[in-house]
């Protein structure tokens, strides 16, 4: 960062940077400029943003309104989260030890679903997929919406182990009514009630 951004710009780059890990440790995990300092306004840090997403070191999900084609249309810019574009990294940055993501203790539980997450959409954006996440009225919240060559929305919701309920997708899938919905978890393939299963560590086979 000090070597290619400039001196005014790399100390915003910096603190932008070294809050992600916080971020994403939040409930909702939607990017916040107080976060980075308090008082932080959007103006300051907007451009430490871009820089860092240019440079490949971040993947932002914008937030959308709507469940329709074209996604891009219905993106709402000022909402939007961060994700490492490395989980590896994002482990070492929090110095959660390999043992720790492979026995998952019960005080892990609290950051598993936001290191999933990360992982999924490290995964989405690897395969060539432009991921949104969606939220309704505070109502409902779905983790992953996308777009495949077809122009198919499908809505995606990752779980960290193999508990799957998930309301929010059910929501998102009574007002759009996609093909199918896809759900990514600690559970073996599977097709049931419209919804893919995915493991986790099968992500990599899902394609646009």
């Amino acid at each position: 960062m000090a070597k290619y951004a400039t001196p005014q710009d790399t100390p915003r780059i910096m603190a932008a940077w070294g809050s992600v890990p916080a971020q994403l440790s939040k409930e909702n995990r939607k990017f916040q400029y107080k976060v980075i300092k308090s008082g932080a306004r959007a103006y300051e840090y907007e451009t430490a943003i871009d820089w860092l997403k240019a440079a490949g070191m971040i993947n932002v999900c914008t937030r959308i309104n709507e469940g329709k084609m074209p996604l891009s249309a219905y993106a709402d810019n000022a909402s939007f989260k961060i994700y490492m574009m490395d989980t590896g990294l994002l482990c070492s940055k929090f110095g959660i030890a390999p043992n720790v993501v492979l026995s998952s203790p019960h005080s892990f539980d609290g950051f598993k679903g936001a290191l999933a997450e990360n992982y999924i959409m490290q995964a989405l954006v690897v395969n060539g997929f432009a991921p949104y996440y969606w939220s309704s009225s505070g109502k409902a919240e779905l983790d992953f919406v996308m777009q495949d060559r077809n122009g198919n929305i499908l809505p995606l919701e990752g779980k960290s182990a193999d508990n799957v309920k998930a309301k929010s997708l059910r929501t998102f899938v009574s007002l759009y009514h996609p093909p199918y919905a896809i759900r990514v978890s600690a559970k073996n393939f599977g097709f049931e009630n419209n919804i893919k299963s995915i493991p986790l560590y099968a992500l990599f086979c899902l394609k646009p």
